[in-house]
């Protein structure tokens, strides 16, 4: 019997992005890296919802240009190595896709690194004329129906999906997929995760899954 097809999912604030996020990146182009920590710390302290982090990041980053945001996805500490995973991963008749909670116009970048697919939260085109759709804005649960979503049009069941997270934004995938890697990952996704990375290069964290 053939071995079945194998979707993974990938967070990006924390995960390939390690210690920060598309937020605080594009908000350090703008010097509002204070403010938007702030917002950070609401999000995961007092339940701030994504929709109004947005609403309130998008007031700070009024004047955003296309060369910051380009800058920011740059300067980004990314994991290494995330081009070969997704390229091997590719090799190997499986698919992959970016599901975060960040900008569209951020998130969708890595398109051109391999990815199959990213979904994000949709903003406006830089430079803002339109303000933030609440509804465009994804949460947690909105993870879980993307993968859904996805497994359906690809025919994989949600047991051959590999999640890879790092904070309780992805515990609610944990919950369903058939294995979750936590890339540096906090206590909320520690206890959830069938296999544990700290470190810098994606490969590794790859490994723990693809043998």
């Amino acid at each position: 019997m053939a071995t079945p097809r194998r979707l993974h999912l990938f967070d990006v604030d924390g995960t390939l992005i390690r210690g920060s996020a598309a937020a605080l990146e594009i908000s350090r182009q703008l010097g509002v890296t204070a403010e938007v920590g702030e917002l950070e710390r609401r999000f995961v302290a007092e339940g701030l919802s994504p929709a109004d982090f947005a609403v309130r990041a998008r007031e700070l980053w009024a004047e955003l240009t296309v060369e910051q945001v380009s800058a920011a996805f740059e300067q980004a500490p990314w994991l290494e190595g995330i081009r070969e995973v997704w390229a091997d991963i590719r090799a190997r008749g499986d698919y992959c896709a970016v599901i975060s909670l960040g900008p569209s116009f951020f998130v969708e970048r890595l398109l051109e690194w391999g990815v199959h697919a990213a979904h994000a939260s949709a903003w406006p085109a830089v430079p803002f004329t339109e303000p933030v759709v609440r509804s465009g804005i994804l949460s947690p649960a909105a993870k879980v129906s993307t993968a859904r979503r996805l497994c359906a049009e690809l025919g994989i069941e949600l047991e051959y999906c590999v999640a890879y997270g790092d904070s309780l934004s992805d515990t609610e995938l944990f919950r369903v997929v058939g294995s979750a890697v936590a890339i540096n990952g906090d206590h909320h996704v520690a206890r959830m995760a069938t296999h544990a990375y700290d470190g810098g290069d994606l490969r590794d964290a790859y490994r723990l899954v693809s043998g």
